[in-house]
């Protein structure tokens, strides 16, 4: 249902959009959600959830396919849906977790730059997420997912949507060099994405759970 998941709020996987104003900034989302874990936008929604509706569906989508064909690269597959709420429509955008991650978006002086999903945010990824994401292995050790510290980890990044190694050690009762190299290893296996933001000792790590 449209209002169920309206109702979730704005997150790592959702985000709403009255309109779509150009192709380039909705690049960034998309290629954010392709990057992460995938997610869902809806156009026709506003930032405090109520229903706006979209005038023309036509219009949205030439916008949204100009974005996942010309300006991100590899390309966006994309599926999408109409909904209608009272009478308005809304358009639900639907974007996979991607297989040939990472996605860059190309700016108008022709520079690329690559996103991820930052709880509700779709943020410019540091030097090491685009590291990580282009040694990306596909071979997950089960025995690590199923561990304790694993889940508590999982259990506490549904909610907050970030830790670093810090509040992790604190988390699970075990050193910072200990949980960092948790951590590190589950980057590794493409369980989290890492993300640094400049001038900043921490990384702000995202999880992506296959």
């Amino acid at each position: 249902m449209l209002q169920d998941l309206i109702a979730k709020g704005e997150g790592l996987h959702l985000e709403f959009k009255s309109t779509i104003d150009t192709a380039a900034k909705i690049a960034k989302t998309l290629a954010a959600f392709a990057n992460t874990s995938g997610g869902i936008l809806l156009v026709g929604v506003k930032d405090d959830g109520s229903i706006k509706g979209v005038v023309s569906e036509q219009m949205e989508m030439e916008k949204i396919e100009e974005a996942a064909d010309l300006l991100c690269d590899p390309t966006l597959t994309l599926t999408y849906e109409t909904k209608i709420s009272d009478g308005k429509k809304v358009l639900l955008i639907r974007v996979l977790e991607s297989e040939e991650k990472p996605h860059s978006v190309k700016d108008s002086h022709g520079l690329r730059t690559v996103y991820v999903r930052i709880r509700d945010k779709s943020v410019p990824a540091g030097k090491r997420t685009e590291d990580v994401l282009n040694r990306i292995q596909k071979a997950v050790d089960p025995t690590l997912i199923q561990s304790g510290n694993v889940k508590t980890l999982v259990a506490y990044l549904r909610k907050s949507g970030s830790i670093n190694a810090k509040r992790f050690s604190k988390l699970i009762n075990v050193s910072d060099r200990r949980a960092l190299k948790i951590l590190t290893e589950l980057v590794r296996q493409n369980i989290l994405l890492l993300h640094q933001q400049p001038n900043m000792r921490e990384a702000i790590v995202s999880y992506s759970l296959k």
